[in-house]
């Protein structure tokens, strides 16, 4: 009688780098993505904040501090957690505004930006857009503007995404978002405040790379 019993090691030998290649891979990307929509909603959140601070006064418009952007820039370090935001990325903060005197000429009034990754803002730096050069910032033919004593917070992030497994399976793979918010309530356009100005605030610089906001 012939004996039809055996074990398929041949094949399992040969099929199981693929299944272990492809099930690797599929969980590279799921990584990816979900990395991806972290740090689009750390941009969103940094934008959606940075419209909301000011020092609430009833009598005046509100003043925005050194102290406020650093404590922003402190809650996108804790919120980013694992990915390690300033370490393998950099924040831009920039707020656009109308120049003052003009109808609708837009510039980047102030800009703050914190991280090691050598990433400069798309639209300019502090000061962009004097000389009438910038429409807005945004992609183009979609850029967002600043209405005349209003102004803008643009977020711009760039973050080296880390690989799960392997960066053979996302070689080179970077992160770039952007989000921006209307500042929600009139604010004091003219300056960035110091509490205590015989104390100052480091001043989160984008002629500086390191790594943690202070």
């Amino acid at each position: 009688m012939q004996n039809r019993s055996g074990v398929a090691a041949v094949e399992m030998a040969l099929g199981a780098p693929l299944v272990l290649t492809l099930g690797l891979w599929g969980a590279e990307l799921g990584n990816l993505a979900i990395t991806h929509m972290r740090v689009s909603q750390l941009a969103m959140q940094l934008a959606d904040n940075g419209s909301r601070i000011g020092d609430v006064s009833m009598l005046e418009d509100l003043k925005i501090y050194e102290s406020d952007i650093n404590d922003l820039l402190v809650g996108a370090k804790i919120q980013s957690g694992k990915l390690d935001l300033f370490e393998h990325g950099r924040v831009i903060i920039s707020s656009l505004e109308v120049v003052p005197g003009t109808e609708d000429t837009q510039y980047i009034h102030w800009q703050r930006c914190k991280g090691k990754r050598d990433f400069q803002s798309s639209y300019g730096a502090e000061g962009a857009g004097l000389d009438g050069s910038l429409d807005g910032m945004g992609p183009a033919g979609e850029e967002v503007s600043a209405a005349p004593g209003d102004a803008v917070i643009f977020v711009e992030i760039e973050y080296a995404y880390q690989p799960l497994v392997s960066a053979r399976f996302v070689p080179d793979a970077v992160i770039r978002t952007t989000a921006t918010f209307n500042v929600r309530d009139d604010r004091d356009l003219t300056q960035i405040y110091q509490r205590d100005p015989a104390t100052p605030d480091p001043i989160a610089s984008c002629n500086l790379y390191n790594g943690y906001a202070t």
